[in-house]
Formats: C-alpha cells, sequence, structure tokens
C-alpha cells in the first residue's frame, strides 16, 4: 500500500518538492531595503517569500527547500521548520555558488527525479498543476514558466519553436518592445542538476541553460501571468498594488468557483 502511494504522489504535483533560490545579496535593492534580505523584503506587512509559499501550498505541494545564502539566519528564523501545510528545510552555500552552484549542492539532499525550482525575488501567477502536467505530457527535460511582458528588453526574451521547445534567449537591450520572458520557475529532471560540477559556482541561467536548449528537450510553458519582480526599488515600489490586486482576483475566483 505505501509504494502505491509513494507512486500516485509521483505523478502528481504534491509529491514534486520545491526548492528556491532564496541567498541571493539584493544589490540593487539595498537603496530600499538596507538591513533586510531581499526574499525578506515587506510586502502588505508579509515578507516576500510568504506569498510564494502561499502559491506553493495552494497547489498541493508540501516539502519546500530553502537554498539560503547571504542572511541566512534571517531568512531561517523567520519561517522556521513549517509554515502552513508545507515542511520547510534549508540548504545553506558555505560561500557563494551562484543559482546553478547552489541547486547542485542541494539536489544532494533530494532522491526525487523531479523538482520545481524557483526564484526567490520574483513571483507569477501561473497555474502550477497545469504546469507539471504540460512538462510531464512534454517528456522534458527542463520546463519553463514563460510570461509575456510590456518591456521584455528589461529581462531577456526567450525564443521558441512551434509546439513550444525553447531555442534559445535574446540578452537585455533597450528596447521596449513587449515578448515573452523566464518567469523564474521550473520543473527540472534530477539528471540535469546532478550533471553539474559539485561545489563549483555558476549561473543557471547564463552557463548552463543556453547550453541545454542546445541538446536537452527544454520546453516553455506559457503563463498569463501576472508578472512581478522586487529586484530594483522602482519594482519593488510595484509590489504593494501588484499583491492587492492579487487578492482580488482570488476572492473573485473563489466566489465564482
Amino acid at each position: 500500500m505505501a509504494r502505491f502511494t509513494v507512486a500516485r504522489l509521483a505523478n502528481h504535483l504534491a509529491g514534486v518538492p520545491a526548492l528556491i533560490l532564496a541567498g541571493g545579496l539584493g544589490t540593487r535593492l539595498r537603496a530600499a531595503v538596507p538591513r533586510t534580505p531581499k526574499v525578506l523584503a515587506p510586502i502588505r506587512g508579509r515578507p516576500f517569500l510568504a506569498y510564494l509559499l502561499d502559491q506553493l501550498a495552494e497547489a498541493s505541494l508540501r516539502r519546500v527547500l530553502m537554498l539560503t545564502g547571504h542572511q541566512a539566519d534571517a531568512v531561517e528564523t523567520t519561517f522556521g521548520g513549517r509554515c502552513g501545510p508545507l515542511r520547510l528545510e534549508y540548504a545553506r552555500e558555505p560561500s557563494p555558488l551562484g543559482t546553478g552552484g547552489a541547486v547542485r549542492q542541494a539536489i544532494e539532499r533530494i532522491e526525487d527525479q523531479l523538482i520545481l525550482l524557483l526564484n526567490g525575488d520574483s513571483y507569477c501567477q501561473a497555474d502550477l498543476k497545469a504546469f507539471h502536467a504540460f512538462h510531464r505530457r512534454s517528456r522534458a527535460d527542463l520546463s519553463m514558466v514563460m510570461v509575456r511582458v510590456d518591456d521584455a528588453g528589461r529581462y531577456g526574451q526567450v525564443r521558441c519553436a512551434p509546439g513550444g521547445k525553447i531555442v534559445g534567449f535574446e540578452e537585455k537591450t533597450a528596447s521596449t518592445q513587449p515578448g515573452w520572458i523566464n518567469a523564474g520557475i521550473y520543473l527540472i529532471q534530477r539528471h540535469l542538476v546532478t550533471a553539474l560540477p559539485l561545489g563549483q559556482p555558476s549561473s543557471l541561467e547564463r552557463d548552463w541553460l543556453p547550453r541545454w536548449t542546445q541538446s536537452r528537450n527544454v520546453m516553455g510553458f506559457a503563463s498569463p501571468g501576472p508578472f512581478l519582480d522586487i529586484g530594483t526599488p522602482e519594482a519593488y515600489a510595484a509590489a504593494e498594488m501588484f499583491f492587492a490586486s492579487s487578492a482580488r482576483r482570488l476572492v473573485k475566483r473563489q466566489a465564482a468557483g
């Protein structure tokens, strides 16, 4: 019976561990929150990270591993070992490893063949259950949530072939044209992560995603959003209105359902 339960969970998002990149320095945001880690920046009386955890709990996830580094003690003290139905664990960097190195270190704590990875400084109101179903249907090595924004030049655009296969990325430009961008939410098969060098700093976005698009099945899942990145003081200033609007949308959905 136990084996049946584990196998069944493996086919649903509830059985997938979530990893959150929560160790960044937040250099650009220091003007707005000089003494607070970026992931703990207060929004409507709550740390930003709490909104990501709400999203995971709503999607029925149960295990979350925080990848901490800068001011790790503050993150761990704020959230402890549980947040609602979520069991929280922490994988602290001994020294800055970048996004790729941090994920490679953390995978040693996990036996699962699939992980959900989220950036800790951005939020996209994506349907995570539909995203998981898309990843399984596509038999992807990695799937990425994409969102369309008015100013893609700030982030760099994702280039997709017909059918959703990601074939490349365009670098940030001075242009303010709309386009599809990486929303910072991924489903990644374990074998991709374990192939990374252990203990060596690297960037998932700059070093590995461009390589994987050429050699692996990397798919893009289009989400209507909305999307928020709190990496700059200007974007952070818009966060209050963003989550106030999100709360109103949630109330409307619940009333309609």
